[in-house]
C-alpha cells in the first residue's frame, strides 16, 4: 500500500514554462546585484562553486578564471550554470535565496496546476503523506508551494528533498529518501515528468508514474511507467 507520494515540481506540479520563463530569468536579472550585496552570507555556496569551477575549467567547459573574492566573477559563473541548466547544488541555493526576495516583495507568484490542491486535499483525507524531491533547493521548493496561485499549500507537505541527497537520476538518492522517511521503498510513489528519474526510483523499489502535462517534452515512444495527465487520476484508496 502506498503511504507517501513523492513529487517532482517542474513539469509535475508546476508548468515548465513558469520555471524557465519566469524563475530562471528573474534569478539571472538579480544575480549580479544579489551576489554583490550578499557575498558574505554565501560562503558555503562559493566554496562549492570553486570546486565545481575547477572541473569545468579543466575540461574547458568554462574558460574564465573564478575569483572567490570578486562578486562579478562569481555571478558570471552562476549565470553560466543557469545557461547550462546545471543541477548545481550551490546554484540552486543561490537561486532560492534570490527567489525568496522576489516572493516576499510580491514580484513573484508561483504557478501550480489546478488539480494539485485538489489532490493534496484528497490524499490528506486518505491519510497519505506528501513529499517533494526537486533539483531546486529545499528553500526554493517551500517558496513554490507557500506563494502559489492557489494559496499556501505547505500545510500539506511533510518532507522536502533536494540534491543534497544525491542526483535525481541515481537510484541511491531514492534509497536515501526511503531511509529518511523510514518506510519501505514499495510504499512510496514517485511522480515525475522525467523517465530517467522514474527509472532510478523504480530501481530503488519505488512505485512510479510519469507526469504528462501541457508544455512537457514529448514522450518519444513507449515508456515503462504508467502515465498520468492530472493528479485527479491518482486515487490511492
Amino acid at each position: 500500500m502506498i503511504k507517501v507520494i513523492l513529487l517532482d515540481i517542474e513539469g509535475t506540479t508546476t508548468p515548465i514554462d513558469f520555471v524557465h520563463k519566469t524563475l530562471f530569468p528573474f534569478a539571472r536579472r538579480q544575480m549580479t546585484e544579489f551576489v554583490e550585496s550578499n557575498s558574505a552570507s554565501l560562503t558555503d555556496e562559493i566554496k562549492k562553486l570553486k570546486i565545481e569551477h575547477k572541473e569545468d575549467y579543466a575540461e574547458e567547459f568554462y574558460v574564465k578564471e573564478f575569483d572567490e573574492n570578486a562578486p562579478a566573477s562569481i555571478s558570471n559563473y552562476l549565470n553560466f550554470l543557469i545557461d547550462e541548466d546545471r543541477k548545481s547544488t550551490a546554484l540552486k541555493s543561490v537561486q532560492g535565496k534570490i527567489w525568496q526576495t522576489g516572493y516576499e516583495t510580491n514580484e513573484l507568484k508561483s504557478e501550480v496546476f489546478a488539480d494539485v490542491p485538489r489532490a493534496f486535499e484528497r490524499w490528506r483525507g486518505q491519510e497519505k503523506a506528501i513529499a517533494i524531491f526537486s533539483s531546486g533547493s529545499v528553500l526554493a521548493q517551500k517558496l513554490v508551494f507557500r506563494y502559489s496561485n492557489h494559496g499556501d499549500l505547505t500545510q500539506f507537505i511533510a518532507d522536502y528533498f533536494d540534491t543534497n541527497v544525491g542526483g535525481k537520476k541515481e537510484a541511491e538518492s531514492y534509497r536515501r529518501i526511503a531511509s529518511l522517511i523510514n518506510l519501505p521503498a514499495a510504499e512510496i510513489l514517485f511522480v515525475s515528468d522525467i523517465a530517467a528519474e522514474l527509472g532510478a526510483a523504480k530501481a530503488a523499489g519505488f512505485e512510479t508514474k510519469l507526469s504528462v502535462r501541457k508544455g512537457n517534452a514529448p514522450l518519444g515512444g513507449q515508456t515503462a511507467h504508467l502515465t498520468v495527465n492530472s493528479f485527479d487520476e491518482i486515487d490511492l484508496n
